[in-house]
Formats: structure tokens, C-alpha cells, sequence
């Protein structure tokens, strides 16, 4: 126990956000993380986005399919360096390589004659990237936080991505009349790169401020081992592991509802009146979701529970569906997307990552990526052919379709309630 004399800043960081003084250091470096993360994210978002609205809904169900299978074949390769490579080397190396590739996009783009070609290949690029350098982050965090902690801190940690979704898109906005979409990508290549000395830093305060300095932290330096196919197998064999796959395929059936409606009901209006209604989409989310992690998510889960935690958002969806059955329209979808990304961002998430605390190193470096790529990517790809084949093929709306949104929140607010018990029974036999 520490008894040195607390600073000001570390009582009152206890008393807003339950952060222990030895855990502050820590804390803010993997919000730095996340941070720069999501400012490089959120930059080359915006150019992906402004892509879509010019493509059918089979197009972009085409452009998830590719995504999808792509998805594979990075996490095969993935694995497979985790089983031969130290994990002190793997992690780093996959926030240098999406670097590079963004030099790539810059710098080559010249060389193709097709400029749809490459616009499309930028969009799956950076979908791929949406996914994985997340999921890389928070595998980080459950092995640098033990389970206590991930319940009091992981919802300050993730604001870190909602100030990068907040800073990162004021970028482009403000730079845009005066560089081109290539020097932005530059931009967003340079801000990975101190990510690399802060995953070093992070792993010595493991030891010397969070004094986990068991085997885990030893093997650090060490490969996790195993075979390349170790994060689709751990998953089949796993009943927890698939449980949150299906919380996860809930949560992308709505988001494809959302994008779907939006990018159909936006095609009507012009570029500029696009980007500022995303804009303040992007704005309402990431605002809601700063005020809502850093204050609030560690108390409600801490005092409510897990389960309640991963139940809440579906809930407040299920409600926002069937209100969007009987009265659409566009502000009400919008009204959904951001409920359903703020809540996501600030609640869901943090809480579904606390779920990895459960599981071994290795399917938690291994298993983890699947879950969070593939399935995700899997199930847009269900989704957006699903949603296609109801919009274009049997003509649907966006009234009745809302309906079946709302059964699907109903049944996710159920897994969340079965994941989350299965999560206080392992932290009251480990007691």
C-alpha cells in the first residue's frame, strides 16, 4: 500500500472517477492511447464516409463482403505472428504496418487509372482498420488491468476515444479548403507512431505503479505460442466466448439498420449538407459519450452490475425502435445512431471488455481480434444483404423494418443479462 501523501489532483480524481492514485499514470497513458487512436480513426473517416452515399446498397454490401473475407485473412496472419512473435514486438508492429499503409494510400494512389477502384479500396482499408487497431487496444487493456480495475477504469479509458472522435474530425473540417485528402492521410499515419513507446511505457507501470508482477507480466517478453487457428478454435470451444459473438452480432444488426437508413435517407441532399449532418452526428455522440464515461460508467457498473451495464443500451434501443415504427423519420434515425454509438462507446463497450478479464492471454490476444473483426464484419455482411434484400428486394420501409429492430434489441438486452451473470459468478468464486 502507498502512503504517500496524495496530491489534490489525485483525490479529486478518486472522487470523480474512482481512479486510485497508483493507477493514474496508467490511466491517462492509455487514454493518451486510445486518444491518438481515434484522432488518427477519426481523420480518415470522414474521407471513407463521403464515399457512400454514392453507391447502392448492394455496392456497399459488395465492399462488406470483401471487408469480411479480408477480415480473415488479416487475423490469420495476426495469430500466426502472436504464435512466433514476442508480444512486446506484435503489438507495436501493427500500429507501425496501418502507418505505412496510410503512406501507402498518399503516396500511390497515382498509380491507378480507376479512381472508383481506389476509392473502394480505401473504403474496405480503413473499414478493416476501424476494427482491429480498437480491438488490439483493449486487448492491451485486459492484460494491463486486472478485473476490479477494468470495472472502475475502462470507461475513463475509453473517453480517449471519444476526445479523439471529437479532435480528429475539427481536422479535416478545418484543413480541408487548404490540403488535400493525401497530406491528411499523412497526418493520420504520423499520429500512430508515438503509440509505439507509450505500449512500452505502459508495461513497465504494469509492474512498477499496478505491481502486477506475476507470470503474465513476465511472459511479456515471450510469445504466447500456439497455432495460427487458436482464435477460431478457442472460440468454437468456448460457450462464454460465443455468447459474447451473439451480443456482438445484436449490436452490428442494429448499426446496420442505422447506417443503412441514414445513407439512404441523406442521398436526397447534396455533399455539403452531408457532411455537416454526419458532423454533428459525430459531434452529439462523442459528446454524450465523454460525459457519460468519464462520470458515469464506472459508478453504474460498479453499482449496478455487469449485467445491467451490457443490458442498458439495448433497452433504450428497444424503445427507440418501436418509436421509429410508428412515427419515421430522418431525425429520429439520427436520434437512434447516436443513443446507439454514444451508448455503445461510453457503456457497452467498456463493459463488454471487461468480459476479457475472464479469459486466458491467449485468447485474449487470439480470440479477442476474431470476436471483434471478424464476427463484427461477418454480421455486416449478413446485415447488409439482409437490409438490401428488404429494401430493394421486397420493397420495405423504414416503419416495419424498425419493428424487427426492436426484437433484436430485446433479445441483446437478454444476452447482456446472461453474459453479465456469467461474469459475477467467476468474481465471487475468484473472491
Amino acid at each position: 500500500m502507498n502512503n504517500t501523501k496524495r496530491s489534490p489532483f489525485a483525490n479529486l480524481m478518486q472522487a470523480l472517477s474512482k481512479i486510485e492514485p497508483h493507477e493514474i499514470k496508467a490511466t491517462f497513458a492509455s487514454f493518451t492511447f486510445v486518444f491518438l487512436l481515434m484522432t488518427s480513426y477519426n481523420i480518415l473517416k470522414p474521407i471513407r464516409d463521403s464515399m457512400a452515399s454514392d453507391w447502392s446498397d448492394s455496392e456497399v454490401a459488395q465492399l462488406w463482403t470483401i471487408n469480411f473475407f479480408l477480415t480473415l485473412a488479416v487475423n490469420f496472419i495476426y495469430s500466426a505472428a502472436l504464435s512466433i512473435a514476442r508480444l512486446k514486438a506484435v503489438v507495436p508492429s501493427v500500429y507501425g504496418f496501418f502507418a505505412l499503409s496510410f503512406l501507402a494510400f498518399a503516396f500511390g494512389h497515382q498509380a491507378f487509372s480507376d479512381p472508383v477502384v481506389i476509392k473502394k479500396a480505401y473504403y474496405i482499408w480503413v473499414s478493416l482498420f476501424a476494427l482491429f487497431h480498437i480491438s488490439v487496444f483493449w486487448s492491451f487493456m485486459a492484460d494491463l488491468f486486472n478485473k476490479e480495475q477494468a470495472k472502475r477504469l475502462f470507461g475513463f479509458i475509453a473517453t480517449g476515444a471519444s476526445v479523439g472522435g471529437l479532435i480528429g474530425p475539427l481536422l479535416p473540417t478545418v484543413l480541408a479548403a487548404f490540403v488535400s485528402n493525401d497530406v491528411l492521410m499523412v497526418i493520420a499515419s504520423l499520429l500512430l507512431l508515438p503509440v509505439i513507446p507509450l505500449i512500452t511505457y505502459l508495461e513497465r507501470l504494469k509492474i512498477t505503479e499496478l505491481h502486477h508482477s506475476d507470470e503474465n507480466t513476465i511472459a511479456q517478453s515471450l510469445t504466447i505460442g500456439g497455432n495460427p487457428f487458436a482464435g477460431f478454435t478457442l472460440l468454437l470451444k468456448s460457450p462464454f466466448l460465443i455468447g459474447i459473438s451473439i451480443f456482438l452480432f445484436f449490436y452490428t444488426s442494429l448499426g446496420s439498420f442505422t447506417y443503412f437508413e441514414l445513407k439512404n435517407l441523406l442521398a436526397s441532399y447534396d455533399g455539403e449538407t452531408r457532411t455537416q449532418i454526419q458532423a454533428g452526428i459525430t459531434l452529439a455522440i462523442n459528446a454524450l459519450t465523454i460525459i457519460t464515461a468519464m462520470f458515469a460508467t464506472g459508478r453504474i457498473a460498479s453499482r449496478y452490475g455487469v449485467s445491467a451495464t451490457l443490458a442498458l443500451v439495448p433497452i433504450l434501443m428497444m424503445g427507440g425502435f418501436v418509436t421509429v415504427g410508428i412515427l419515421a423519420s430522418l431525425w429520429l434515425v439520427v436520434g437512434l445512431q447516436v443513443i446507439l454509438k454514444a451508448g455503445n462507446y461510453a457503456i457497452t463497450r467498456p463493459a463488454r471488455e471487461m468480459l476479457f478479464t475472464l479469459v486466458n492471454r491467449e485468447a485474449r490476444y487470439k480470440t479477442k481480434p476474431v470476436i471483434d473483426t471478424v464476427i463484427y464484419r461477418g454480421g455486416d455482411v449478413i446485415n447488409g444483404w439482409s437490409f438490401a434484400a428488404l429494401t430493394e428486394g421486397l420493397g420495405l420501409g423504414m416503419g416495419p423494418v424498425a419493428f424487427v429492430g426492436a426484437v433484436v434489441a430485446a433479445v441483446w438486452a437478454l444476452m447482456g443479462v446472461i453474459l453479465g451473470r456469467a461474469y459475477q459468478k467467476d468474481q465471487r468464486a475468484s473472491e
